[in-house]
């Protein structure tokens, strides 16, 4: 299944776990590898769709998403402080996701999704249905709701 634009979690490690989500926040991606490097990620996130967000769920900074990042010109999205195990647990129970690093993955794109969502909330009440994603994504990228719809409307991307 193709998305055209998706938020990527990324787990990076000696085994690398990634989850793609829609701008919905539907889980379109969930994969893990053992030794896996930025190619793999890329490929497999390029298989899904666009990323307008790369994910982490810790505040510190990986080489690994920030070259996946800089693959895809997306925006970073990193939490403001170390999430505990047993909120990770939670944010991801509705999954029955049962893997670690798929599961960290999981809960860096649901945390990137939830830092927007009353933006997107915003956009779904107020955009013409056909082009919220591509709305949302302009957003994400720092424009307005406004000078998001201004450049659907002038034909840019």
């Amino acid at each position: 299944m193709y998305t055209a634009y998706v938020i990527a979690g990324i787990d990076p490690g000696k085994t690398v776990g990634i989850a793609c989500i829609d701008l919905r926040g539907n889980l379109v991606l969930l994969e893990h590898m053992a030794f896996a490097g930025e190619e793999w990620i890329i490929q497999r996130i390029s298989s899904i769709g666009t990323p307008v967000l790369i994910a982490s769920d810790k505040p510190t900074h990986s080489f690994m998403i920030d070259k996946t990042n800089a693959a895809f010109n997306s925006t970073l999205f990193y939490p403001q402080r170390v999430l505990r195990t047993q909120e990770k647990r939670e944010l991801a129970k509705a999954t029955r996701i049962k893997n670690v690093h798929e599961r960290d993955a999981y809960v860096a794109a649901i945390k990137a999704f939830n830092a927007y969502k009353s933006k997107f909330m915003q956009i779904e009440s107020s955009v013409d249905p056909r082009s919220i994603d591509a709305v949302k994504a302009k957003v994400i990228k720092k424009y307005s709701i406004k000078e998001a719809v201004e450049n659907r409307k002038a034909g840019r991307r």
